[in-house]
């Protein structure tokens, strides 16, 4: 009997689900915000440059060719996926998967309610199609600068063209100062 009873204990602790490790949410949540910062500063530096090189025309092609590519290289060097995305897309490789779509429909609510939408910041853990626990982060862009440039309410005829040339479903334009642009999103895979 007691033999029965100690392989039945076993057979249950085997079999019992085991519990995911704790996870630093907090800790992520800064890491993930300093890796976007890293992000903006080397998107605003490299737009700077090409708008003082080549005009706004110029700074049009920083966004579609030179930030994909710094988003991957710093996600790459610090260990996460990095993006930006919108409900107004401008290029459709950026469309929101349906959590983005969930969380930028939060921040919409949340900046029309009157906050401030750069400091607008969203993050959980989730489980991805794969069974993978992810960290999933979003920072709100607040519309402003220079990008009103390309995306304000009236863009120069040189930048609607080449818009209308290489986004020809372009909705990511009319925008006005301070308004949510869309949001940096990131996801970092914990198991």
């Amino acid at each position: 009997m007691k033999r029965l009873i100690a392989v039945s204990i076993i057979t249950f602790l085997c079999a019992a689900p085991v519990s995911a490790a704790p996870v630093d949410t907090a800790g992520l949540r800064a890491q993930g915000l300093m890796v976007i910062q890293k992000f903006f500063s080397a998107l605003k530096n490299e737009l700077r440059a090409g708008l003082k090189k080549g005009g706004p025309v110029a700074a049009i092609q920083v966004c579609r060719v030179e930030a994909p590519a710094m988003a991957k290289r710093v996600g790459e060097k610090n260990g996460w996926q990095v993006g930006r995305t919108s409900d107004r897309l401008r290029n459709p490789a950026n469309a929101p998967d349906p959590w983005e779509a969930k969380v930028l429909a939060m921040f919409a609510a949340q900046a029309q309610a009157g906050k401030n939408p750069g400091k607008l910041v969203f993050g959980e853990v989730v489980t991805n199609a794969q069974g993978k626990r992810v960290f999933r982060l979003m920072k709100g862009i607040k519309m402003g600068g220079g990008c009103l440039t390309c995306h304000g309410p009236s863009p120069s005829a040189a930048v609607r063209n080449q818009l209308k040339h290489l986004y020809p479903q372009d909705k990511a334009t009319g925008y006005r100062p301070g308004q949510l642009r869309g949001a940096f999103t990131l996801q970092k895979v914990l198991d």
